[in-house]
This record gives C-alpha cells, sequence and structure tokens, in this order.
C-alpha cells in the first residue's frame, strides 16, 4: 500500500467500527420511538454538522469514540419557565416553534408572557398576550429557539427513560453487539483473502516486503516462492527458512526464487540482527463458506481468550501505564500493519472491534457495560436509580477515562520521540 492509501484504509476502518458501534445504538433507540438528538463521531469541537429529519449527525474533533445522544439521558439544555417573555409560531392551531431570544426580530408569531406550559406531557403553553390568556396546543415536534440553535422538544413517551428496561438494554447492548457482528464479518473476509495453510505445504513465500530493508535492496518482491537458500532446498519449512536467514547475519546469501513461473537468482545479505526485512508464508489455499464460518467463529474465540488475558495482567498489575498504548500507539500500529496490504489490516479491523465490543461491555462508569449494570440493578429493584446519582457516577468514569486517555498518550508521544 502507498502512504495516502494507507492512511485513507487506517482512517475508514476508525470511521467504520465507531460509526457502525454507534449505528447499532441509534437503530434500536428509533425502534422504541426515542428521539436522537445527535450521531456523533468523536468527541469535542464539531468539525461538520448537518441535520436530518430529528437527528443531527456530527463529526468532532477528538477521534477517540463517538456517542449517540438520547433525549432524557441529560438535563436538556433549554427551559421555558413561567413569567418568561416569549414569541410562538402557530400552523394549523398547534405551536411548531417558542422563541426565546430577539424577539423583536421574529416575524408572524404571537408574543407573551408564559402563565403555566409543559413541554412534555401534556404538550401545552398558556400565554398572556396584551391581557387576553390563551392557551395553545404544542406540536410534538416543536422546536424551541435560543442563542440562534433549535432544540427539539421531547415529550415523555420519546424520552430514553420512559422506555422499558428491555427497550432501553436493547438500545444501550446494541453498540458492542454490532462490534461482534463487525468483528465475524471481518475475520472471514480476512480468511477469504489470506486463504488458510494447506495440510502438509511444500512452499514458502513471500508475503511481505519491508522498505528499506535488506531484502528490497536485493529485489525480493511480494509473491516470490523461495526455491533455494545456499543451494539448500527450502519446500514448505519456513522454521528451517528463518533459521537459515538468523544463522547468517551479515554474510551475503545465494537466494533462488521463482517468480511468475521464472526462476530469479539473488544475493541477499542479512542484518546484523539476523533479519532480511520479509514476511515468510505457507502455502494456502481458499477455504469454503461453512469452513469460513467455523474458522471466523473460532478466531472469535481465541481473540476473545487473548484480550480478556490482558484484561486480567492489567488488573494483577503485570502490565503498567508504561506498557499500555492509547490513540496514538494504536495508530501507529495499525498504519504499520496497513502497510502490510489489505488482508492484514482487515484482520487487525476485525481484532480491534472484537475488542471494543468487549471493552465496552466491561461495568466500568461511562461504558456500555456499566449502564446496563444501573438498568440490571433497577430491573431487580423494580425502580429506577436516582437519575441525577447515576449522571454523577457516569461523569466521574469518563473523567477518569479521559485522564487515563491523556496519561497514555502522552506516553505514545513519548515512545515515538524517543525512537
Amino acid at each position: 500500500m502507498q502512504n495516502i492509501q494507507v492512511v485513507l484504509a487506517t482512517v475508514l476502518m476508525f470511521f467504520l467500527l465507531v460509526s457502525l458501534h454507534e449505528w447499532g445504538h441509534f437503530y434500536f433507540a428509533r425502534r422504541a420511538c426515542i428521539l436522537v438528538r445527535e450521531f456523533a463521531i468523536g468527541f469535542g469541537p464539531k468539525l461538520f454538522s448537518v441535520k436530518k429529519g430529528e437527528t443531527r449527525y456530527t463529526i468532532r474533533l477528538l477521534p477517540i469514540g463517538g456517542f449517540v445522544r438520547m433525549a432524557g439521558e441529560d438535563p436538556e439544555v433549554v427551559e421555558v419557565q413561567p413569567g418568561q417573555t416569549i414569541a410562538v409560531r402557530v400552523k394549523d392551531d398547534r405551536v411548531t416553534k417558542l422563541y426565546l431570544d430577539r424577539l423583536d426580530e421574529r416575524s408572524n408569531v404571537l408574543r407573551g408572557e408564559v402563565k403555566a406550559i409543559d413541554l412534555e406531557r401534556d404538550l401545552y403553553v398558556r400565554l398572556d398576550v396584551d391581557g387576553e390568556e390563551m392557551r395553545l396546543n404544542l406540536h410534538k415536534q416543536a422546536l424551541v429557539v435560543a442563542r440562534g440553535r433549535e432544540t427539539q422538544i421531547a415529550p415523555i413517551d420519546r424520552q430514553f427513560g420512559s422506555k422499558t428496561v428491555g427497550q432501553r438494554a436493547l438500545a444501550i447492548f446494541a453498540g458492542p453487539v454490532m462490534n461482534f457482528v463487525l468483528a465475524f464479518v471481518l475475520f472471514g473476509v480476512a480468511l477469504q483473502m489470506n486463504g488458510v495453510v494447506v495440510d502438509h505445504p511444500t512452499k514458502v513465500f513471500i508475503t511481505g516486503v519491508v522498505d528499506p530493508s535488506p531484502a528490497a535492496t536485493a529485489g525480493l518482491k511480494k509473491g516470490d516462492r523461495v526455491i533455494t537458500v545456499n543451494g539448500q532446498e527450502i519446500g514448505g519449512d519456513i522454521d528451517a527458512f528463518v533459521k537459515l536467514i538468523g544463522d547468517s547475519a551479515g554474510k551475503p546469501m545465494k537466494w533462488v526464487v521463482n517468480r511468475d513461473g521464472a526462476e530469479v537468482p539473488l544475493t541477499v545479505t542479512p542484518g546484523s540482527d539476523g533479519k532480511v526485512g520479509i514476511y515468510p508464508g505457507p502455502e494456502k489455499r481458499q477455504p469454503g463458506f461453512g469452513e469460513t464460518l467455523g474458522l471466523s467463529g473460532q478466531s472469535m474465540v481465541n481473540w476473545t481468550k487473548v484480550i480478556f488475558d490482558g484484561f486480567r495482567k492489567i488488573v494483577f498489575g503485570e502490565v503498567g501505564l508504561k506498557d499500555m498504548s492509547g490513540p496514538v500507539g494504536t495508530t501507529k500500529v495499525t498504519l504499520d500493519i496497513a502497510r502490510q496490504g489489505l488482508p492484514y489490516l482487515t484482520n487487525w479491523a476485525a481484532i480491534l472491534s472484537l475488542y471494543l465490543g468487549i471493552f465496552n461491555l466491561l461495568p466500568i462508569p461511562a461504558l456500555d457495560g456499566s449502564r446496563l449494570l444501573f438498568l440490571g440493578i433497577e430491573a431487580v429493584r423494580g425502580r429506577p436509580i436516582d437519575p441525577n446519582r447515576e449522571s454523577m457516577v457516569h461523569f466521574i468514569g469518563f473523567a477518569m477515562l479521559m485522564l487515563l486517555m491523556v496519561v497514555v498518550t502522552y506516553n505514545d508521544i513519548l515512545g515515538l520521540v524517543r525512537k
């Protein structure tokens, strides 16, 4: 892959992992008739924003995740109080817009003092207009306009908290599930692209060449099949092939490779570390559909064990902060893998998607797992936990995660500078 292709592929990979996760939340929230105010990729200041229907879609500055903001999850930012002077626009006997500021600039509106208002249940506003009280019904999608922003009202039946425990749990759980589905699919795609090792391999291929490296200097290319090294037949024995290279550090070696059906002699001199800068691979075949499904499932199981073993090492102190990678380190690894080719990047994307799904289900405040835990407690005790307390727990958890992110990102950058 060329550098521009590598960067684009990496960006698209992260975008796919995050957007599909958030789409899971979004889709099942919409299925439950919850008002979704924002579908965001990234955090921090907005870089791009467009509103379609009831939802605003945004791309934000910090590419470290995303979120779906549902009505009722957080305190609404706009409030209208009795005694406040507002202007309203009426269409078909229903209020479609409530203006809270710059009232003199509004045209075709009624202006008056709020006597009573209900934006959630009864959906009405009672205004004193020039000494005459008027009761006006609100449209279910009425907009509150203030400080140049429009905020759609959220009737109680459109709010997250009004739905059943099952509906809310599904809207939360769907995000990680999408990551699991994506991981399974990507493992399958990677298997089709990479193939599977034959039962008794008789050939060794060069599946990638590092540039710059002794291999690149010697003229080795991806796809070459190694026939002999220093006159010794290699066959399908990768271990013997690697040992020959390691034992010849700094010494010229005579290779013969098969390239497009022709035998090509090359002189390759390993570096002082006994490496030439290649990725050797065994003879492979294309797996069938059923075999691909089975192997994808096995990859899910194997990598799940690896991920949980990593969590165990963190919990028991076997891995410290200095050994952990943040967005910068992960991006660097991803770029390195992308340079090896699309099949390797696809497999890596599957691993990351699986990791994101599992990580988000951990009972850590601010993550999906913590929110599911609160819903589980609500289901057992028959009533919800105080929303203010739950919000505080998630806020503290989010702040701690951001602090951890800053620390590991600092370590990542420090590691890059020192190299």
